[in-house]
């Protein structure tokens, strides 16, 4: 059987590394696996095992004809270091064992970014309902092993795509509540960015403040736990936590929005709110998107929209080829 043509894609983040052939005559994502960081000491390994899977199946060539790897750090010369993993990509080593294929290396954000350009209406779940303005930016941000954000900028017919490190922002507390939390979390960190609460550590870090404040002992250790325990509403701490959780997102979302003229709309992506729709919608995210004083009617009016769209990394690395 002729074998065809393909692209290797990967999302790579702190925790998983997922890799894609996409087919570049179906225009699709054709096989698609994902690898656990911790399950392998270096990059090289997962690549050289997802490689290995692509021969044996006999329908591509041994080599992809380019290669695009969004990685989840600041993209900065041709060797990498991960924000919240021990992994390094060299791209250069990494072009020659893929038959000197070029390769391209973008952050993992910016492919989200250009994925969330070319989204169809089943692709997003609309979470604070608004008006989106084609002729303005659009910001982006997602919970996951960090907190990754990006932005879009209209040029004409298209966007161009802002990378940038929006979840080492410092922490903002609005309330009491959220002063005590981060003189918690200052005693452990110093300083204290969005990304030690919105993300899957963070979880962990508000929970376990939570329960110091209120004097008890939190049975979880994990993200995993705490928002399973959430969902079936057996723990009152872990259903807090996702409580403040979203609260926060909330207004983080509408610090963006503020921030950039965001009247193209918000998206949510990463890997932890998509699996908590219900959660999202049922907490006062939209209440803390607003909560900005005598912007309130601006944030009114902007649409927040939650992706649901599996494999959104690679099928930005794709799109950025």
């Amino acid at each position: 059987m002729e074998t065809k043509p393909w692209m290797l894609v990967a999302d790579i983040g702190g925790t998983n590394a997922r890799f894609g052939v996409y087919d570049q005559a179906e225009e699709e994502l054709a096989f698609v696996k994902s690898y656990r960081v911790v399950e392998h000491q270096r990059f090289e390994e997962a690549l050289s095992h997802f490689v290995d899977d692509v021969i044996g199946l006999g329908l591509w060539h041994p080599y992809p004809m380019h290669v695009c790897l969004a990685v989840a750090c600041p993209i900065d010369g041709d060797l990498l270091s991960f924000t919240n993993s021990p992994w390094q990509v060299d791209r250069l080593l990494v072009s020659k064992f893929l038959g000197n294929a070029p390769t391209k290396l973008i952050n993992d954000f910016t492919a989200v970014g250009y994925a969330v350009s070319n989204l169809k209406l089943e692709d997003w779940l609309e979470i604070h309902p608004g008006e989106a303005f084609r002729d303005k930016p659009i910001a982006i941000l997602g919970p996951g092993t960090g907190l990754g954000v990006s932005t879009l900028i209209p040029l004409g017919e298209d966007y161009k795509v802002i990378e940038g490190e929006g979840g080492h922002v410092d922490f903002a507390p609005v309330d009491p509540h959220e002063i005590a939390i981060l003189e918690k979390l200052t005693a452990q960190f110093g300083r204290v960015s969005v990304e030690r609460l919105l993300s899957g550590s963070g979880i962990v870090n508000i929970y376990r403040c939570l329960a110091e404040l209120a004097h008890r002992e939190g049975h979880w250790k994990t993200p995993e736990e705490i928002t399973q325990a959430a969902r079936v509403g057996t723990d009152t701490l872990a259903v807090r936590t996702m409580q403040v959780f979203f609260r926060l997102l909330g207004s983080v979302a509408g610090d963006l929005a503020l921030t950039l003229g965001a009247k193209g709309g918000i998206y949510i992506a990463g890997g932890i709110v998509p699996r908590f729709a219900d959660l999202l919608v049922a907490s006062e995210f939209n209440y803390r998107f607003e909560a900005k004083g005598r912007f309130r009617e601006y944030l009114n009016t902007i649409p927040v929209r939650l992706v649901v769209k599996e494999n959104l990394g690679l099928y930005g690395a794709a799109a950025s080829l």
